[in-house]
């Protein structure tokens, strides 16, 4: 059953292709793996592993995130897009109204919700403060050791979709997305298990997304009023697995002796993206120090900046994320 996006001119002039991977849709695309018993064989020794490092506050998440039908749309805000840090903090600040329409309709559609649900229904700021920590939880552990490898995937797609792009224009690009991603001006039909609807952009845009842990078919958020974003499956090379980046010494004192103890703090906490402030004070310095750092580091390639709404935000790239998994230079150009 299939949803048809209608896109108008003005839609058209409006689509974005994302600059990073979104480190909230990961999260509740990865729990939507480690539950299924059918995920590509990509996934297998990431699935093997993942479950006995995860502690209490990152499993009672997987609670809302059951393998097949809806999640709540509140797990991914479109905040998402500029990191990590930025996405809990809009988790944290979700209305009350979102926590309980959303939580209705999992309970409507999937299994029993935990007793705990009821809290995080009523918007009670303990349960909404342990749903991000626990979202952070996960992200840290089941999905920062293979960041890098999931970056430079994202990369690569990003840089084939900017080639068709440049060549083919927006229509082109739409056509070449996903097979289950049909375009026929204007009108771009997203095939899969979202139900049957129209969905009118209105003049909003659409942000498109790849995604390495989506698999199987796109996704689209359920609530038509939210910001429109298109979430497809990356394509995984035959025979490619996913595994923890374990050349070198991610957190230890290699790192620290080539770029400094508070730059390789910084560097490790820019993985999956945080504002100068939440560098600062994952590093134990003042903004303003942390800020300086941040610079040398993008001076040299390690990091990119750029401004989100009032606030900066600093990612590791490729080539930092890289260092942190102890390859060199040289060996990140070439791989």
């Amino acid at each position: 059953m299939p949803l048809r996006m209608h896109l108008s001119t003005d839609d058209l002039t409006r689509v974005r292709t994302a600059q990073a991977p979104d480190p909230m849709w990961e999260s509740l695309l990865s729990m939507h793996v480690l539950r299924s018993a059918d995920a590509p064989a990509v996934y297998g020794r990431w699935r093997r592993a993942t479950p006995v490092t995860l502690g209490a506050a990152a499993r009672r998440i997987l609670r809302l995130a059951p393998p097949t039908g809806y999640s709540p749309d509140f797990l991914t805000p479109a905040a998402g897009e500029s990191g990590l840090e930025s996405g809990v903090a809009a988790l944290l600040a979700t209305p009350r109204h979102r926590l309980r329409h959303d939580l209705t309709e999992l309970a409507r559609t999937g299994p029993p919700l935990p007793s705990w649900a009821r809290a995080l229904a009523d918007g009670d700021r303990e349960a909404v403060r342990q749903l991000s920590e626990g979202v952070r939880a996960y992200f840290r552990t089941a999905l920062e050791p293979y960041w890098p490898h999931i970056g430079s995937r994202f990369e690569a797609e990003r840089t084939a979709h900017g080639h068709t792009l440049a060549e083919q224009g927006v229509s082109g690009l739409l056509s070449t997305l996903h097979p289950l991603l049909v375009w026929e001006s204007p009108v771009l039909t997203v095939h899969g298990p979202l139900g049957e609807r129209d969905l009118h952009l209105d003049g909003r845009g659409v942000l498109l997304l790849p995604s390495y842990f989506c698999w199987g078919a796109p996704t689209v958020l359920r609530d038509p009023t939210l910001p429109p974003v298109v979430v497809y499956p990356m394509a995984h090379r035959t025979g490619t697995t996913l595994t923890p980046d374990t050349r070198g010494e991610p957190a230890g004192t290699s790192l620290e002796g080539l770029i400094g103890r508070t730059r390789a703090a910084i560097l490790r906490n820019a993985v999956g993206g945080r504002t100068t402030t939440a560098l600062a004070r994952a590093a134990g310095v003042s903004p303003g120090t942390a800020s300086h750092h941040a610079s040398v580091l993008r001076e040299a390639g390690l990091v990119t900046t750029r401004r989100k709404g009032p606030s900066v935000l600093h990612v590791a790239t490729p080539l930092g994320q890289a260092l942190l998994g102890g390859r060199s230079r040289h060996e990140a150009r070439r791989g």
